[in-house]
């Protein structure tokens, strides 16, 4: 039987600089580099509204991030939104590590299953506080909160209302403004 090799950060650092990896778009994942999912038109119309309406709400409390990396353990994904410590500054020499975050958003068309399979396993292995699935076809916000070990403790979805990030407890954030 054949064994699997699995990519360590620093090599997958060193494909990107090489410039192996300069025509694809992949992602680092639990030690495996995989293809991204090309992004309709929609989804964009979602990720960059909802970047708009987060950047409007923090202001300089927090720096929005749209589909870049962050470094984890064994994992360089790039969440739709990653919402992480300011300044921005900080991030001149790495990207965003697991203790710079302070919740990801992926919007979910046609990667429901990876979005709610590999990409939380990973989030809550990282103990990343709080990970939130914008599901489009169903229109519903699933949010994960209280990681341990490969899951998260506490799931809940909303179709409406109101809700507040745990980072950031008095933010009032609008379900419906995040759905579209």
């Amino acid at each position: 039987m054949d064994t699997l090799i699995k990519w360590s950060v620093e090599d997958y650092h060193k494909m990107i600089e090489a410039g192996i990896l300069s025509d694809r778009s992949c992602e680092l994942i639990a030690g495996e580099i995989l293809q991204m999912s090309p992004e309709g038109t929609f989804h964009r119309y979602i990720n960059h509204s909802v970047a708009d309406y987060l950047r409007s709400i923090l202001g300089a409390q927090a720096v929005i991030s749209e589909a870049h990396p962050i470094t984890l353990t064994d994992s360089e994904p790039e969440p739709d939104i990653a919402v992480v410590r300011s300044p921005y500054t900080l991030y001149l020499n790495h990207h965003p590590y697991a203790e710079d975050i302070y919740w990801l958003i992926e919007v979910s068309d046609s990667t429901l299953a990876k979005d709610l399979g590999v990409k939380k396993n990973i989030y809550a292995q990282a103990k990343i506080r709080e990970y939130w699935v914008i599901d489009l076809p169903s229109k519903i916000l699933k949010v994960f909160q209280s990681p341990q070990d490969k899951d998260y403790q506490i799931k809940q979805d909303y179709t409406k209302g109101i809700i507040s990030p745990v980072a950031f407890p008095n933010l009032e954030i609008s379900v419906n403004k995040l759905l579209g």
